[in-house]
């Protein structure tokens, strides 16, 4: 790796552990403050869910911005409509508007769509075979994250000029004008595109692949599930099971670590085994984080399922964002990009709006029972990726003929 890579690694690193602070923080306060500001007890975690809807409908503006007018311009100006969403949050608080709330959330969520882009800055300027390594450093960011992010919430949360936990939110602004000044020390990488020599591929052409469909599927399964069980934890504990804001913090913290800490060595084991054998792997976490959830509802359960949803995350969107870049040539890259995330972001979305009603109209056990089918999905694509000889990169195909 050149000392350009390096650079570009170390700053959107840095950039990323204080940009990706506000989800974890209206992830553990968007329900209960929902529940205080909302007409109806059903819209409790609507605030999640705008957050996650935010990002969705951002995703395909966020890449074609950024194709016109580079990625450091993108990463900085989504960095202060941020900074100006935790000013707005802690305002609507203020006032009780619920909707105001929302639309804040809404705003954090939108540049969530542009710091998921900072992975494939960071692929780009590195050699394809330290992709998986890079990217799991870069994740490591996630691990910083899911401290800070929770910690400044709790800490402020009763200090905030506008009532209990308008300061949580400002301090998400505080955190965001750290990470826009890192950005100001990211340089763009120019991605050499040699001229095409061979026809052009339509989108349907590409997405027909069946290694882009295990990629995206397992992005899809990933968010999905996450956000359909992470989005319904806080109000499950501290609204249904009156477990206290300290030990609902404790599991929401475990889980956004558990998100990112196995990026330690998830990079070195795709980097050694590929990156459809940790998608496998991942799938057997989220099956084991449904089982010990639907066990029971004490502190130990909701932990260990949370903290098995995290690195079962991990693994699937790691091992299936390792497989995406090898289903697009570098002049598709932004088109690709843009659709894939797209897809996963939407159906995160679809999870997040349908995660409290599901929760408070038929329980926890049937919100679990509804994350099953997406796996036995993700289980098809991978046995057609396979039958088809995609999962073996090109190089070890030749190796082996």
């Amino acid at each position: 790796m050149s000392s350009t890579s390096y650079r570009t690694l170390g700053i959107l690193t840095i950039a990323q552990a204080f940009a990706q602070c506000a989800p974890p923080v209206v992830v553990l306060l968007g329900g209960i403050v929902g529940t205080r500001l909302a007409p109806d007890p059903s819209l409790a975690t609507m605030p999640i869910a705008f957050m996650i809807v935010g990002t969705a409908l951002s995703t395909v503006p966020a890449a074609l911005l950024m194709q016109r007018l580079g990625r450091k311009t993108g990463f900085m100006l989504s960095a202060c409509s941020a900074t100006l969403a935790g000013v707005l949050a802690a305002f609507a608080i203020s006032i009780a508007e619920f909707w105001l709330f929302c639309l804040a959330t809404m705003m954090i969520g939108s540049n969530n769509a542009f710091v998921q882009q900072y992975r494939f800055a960071v692929a780009e300027s590195v050699p394809d075979t330290r992709v998986g390594q890079s990217l799991s450093i870069l994740m490591l960011a996630g691990v910083a994250a899911a401290w800070m992010g929770p910690e400044v919430a709790e800490r402020l949360h009763d200090v905030g000029p506008w009532g209990e936990f308008s300061g949580s939110f400002l301090g998400i602004s505080a955190l965001m004008v750290i990470a826009l000044i890192m950005l100001g020390l990211y340089e763009n990488s120019d991605l050499p595109v040699p001229q095409a020599t061979e026809a052009h591929r339509s989108m349907f052409e590409i997405a027909s692949q069946p290694l882009f469909l295990l990629a995206a599927g397992s992005g899809v399964a990933a968010y999905a599930i996450m956000s359909l069980i992470m989005t319904a934890t806080p109000v499950s504990m501290h609204t249904v099971d009156h477990f206290n804001l300290e030990d609902t913090t404790w599991v929401i913290q475990s889980h956004v670590m558990a998100m990112y800490l196995p990026s330690l060595f998830s990079g070195f084991l795709i980097q050694r085994f590929g990156g459809h054998q940790i998608v496998v792997l991942g799938l057997a976490l989220m099956f084991a984080c449904l089982l010990v959830g639907y066990i029971d509802r004490h502190l130990i359960h909701y932990w260990g399922s949370l903290v098995l949803l995290g690195v079962g995350w991990n693994f699937l969107f790691l091992g299936g964002t390792t497989l995406l870049t090898r289903t697009y040539r570098p002049e598709e890259r932004f088109r690709v990009q843009a659709m894939n995330d797209f897809m996963v972001f939407s159906l995160q979305a679809c999870a997040a709006l349908g995660s409290g009603y599901i929760l408070l109209g038929f329980g926890w056990n049937w919100l679990l029972g509804l994350s099953v089918p997406l796996l036995l999905i993700l289980i098809v694509l991978f046995i057609a990726a396979w039958r088809t000889g995609d999962l073996i990169p090109a190089p070890a195909k030749a190796a082996q003929g």
